[in-house]
């Protein structure tokens, strides 16, 4: 049988090598472009801003976290829970015990240096709790990374000193007391927004806000920390949303419905980026202030704020009630592996009133 027509014999090496030339091409386009989606990359979590009016603008960065091949082969990897939510209606994270890898989040936040700033407000008798809180905080709160201890007090010769680990500072910032409680509650939404746009955005990455008259109990690290995170509150974690003790007044800005309602959060243990957290107490201390004017005090105060505000804007991240707990109140159930910031016994009223 003749050659077919239009091909001829003696042109056939020539062809191959077209063939091998364009195969050669089609493997380098896929090493350039498609290195990008095949690589271990992580989007930078947060750039140190140098201003408030930079928060936004700066641009997102890559880096290649490099790990031991062995970690994915020997049980290291996240174990799927199946007896807890771990998932949001709005796709977010629910963080529990046995849903991160701790080994993975501390290499790649190192990689982007972070520091971390944790404030608690050790107002009149509160001081009492400060020790114990700094203490079980170097033993427990992000070991490993940097952080600022940031502590707003009305009393600052009395804050304890507490050796503190290598890259840990700890800030003293003074404040004016006030006669109720309930007031050193709400101010403190105030003053965190303040400090933001004073120093904050300067200083840290991410901002944790805790409250003083707990202790930490076991890790806390930097598995909690996202753009903006809330904590479920330990009493409503398994409730239904009709039972949470949102501002159920109309005339309040913490105002929700019956109908309405994704968790309640509690007040003693939230953060996120700097400037989201600026954005956050911000928006609840000028809520606070219209309540005020129309002579309106929400029900639980700033944490009904911060409820209606994570209500509008969804965390990107939620703490389960591990990083919350009142063992005395509410004894350890078995869906909860580790009970890592929980409440110290006090007597609240002796402790407010004093």
């Amino acid at each position: 049988m003749g050659p077919t027509p239009g091909y001829h014999l003696a042109g056939k090496p020539q062809y191959c090598s077209l063939r091998l030339v364009a195969f050669l091409l089609i493997i380098l386009l896929f090493v350039f472009f498609g290195a990008g989606v095949l690589s271990p990359r992580m989007l930078m979590l947060g750039t140190r801003q140098e201003g408030a009016g930079e928060a936004a603008g700066k641009p997102i960065s890559l880096h290649v976290v490099t790990l031991p091949r062995y970690s994915v082969f020997k049980g290291h990897l996240p174990i799927s829970r199946k007896d807890v939510l771990v998932l949001t209606p709005w796709l977010a994270p629910i963080v529990w015990e046995g849903t991160f890898n701790i080994d993975i989040l501390n290499e790649q936040f190192r990689v982007q240096n972070v520091t971390i700033g944790l404030t608690v407000f050790a107002i009149k008798k509160y001081m009492v709790f400060l020790k114990l809180f700094l203490e079980t905080a170097e033993e427990h709160f992000m070991v490993g990374h940097k952080v600022n201890y940031y502590v707003f007090t009305d009393r600052p010769a009395d804050v304890p000193r507490v050796p503190l680990r290598g890259g840990r500072r700890l800030l003293v910032l003074e404040v004016p007391g006030a006669a109720r409680w309930q007031d050193v509650s709400m101010r403190r939404m105030e003053m965190i927004g303040s400090f933001c746009a004073q120093r904050f955005l300067r200083e840290v990455d991410f901002l944790v806000c805790a409250d003083v008259d707990m202790r930490f109990r076991d890790h806390v690290g930097v598995e909690i920390l996202s753009q903006l995170f809330g904590t479920l509150h330990p009493g409503f974690y398994g409730a239904a949303r009709e039972a949470f003790t949102y501002e159920r007044r109309p005339q309040s800005r913490a105002h929700i419905p019956r109908d309405q309602g994704d968790f309640y959060y509690m007040g003693a243990f939230f953060g996120g980026s700097v400037a989201e957290v600026h954005r956050l107490t911000t928006a609840c201390h000028q809520a606070m202030m219209a309540d005020w004017a129309n002579g309106i005090e929400a029900v639980w105060h700033d944490e009904s704020h911060l409820n209606r505000y994570l209500l509008d804007h969804k965390p990107t991240k939620v703490l389960s009630p591990e990083y919350m707990w009142d063992e005395q109140l509410l004894g350890w159930p078995a869906i909860m592996k580790k009970l890592r910031y929980v409440a110290v016994p006090k007597d609240h009223q002796e402790i407010r009133h004093r």
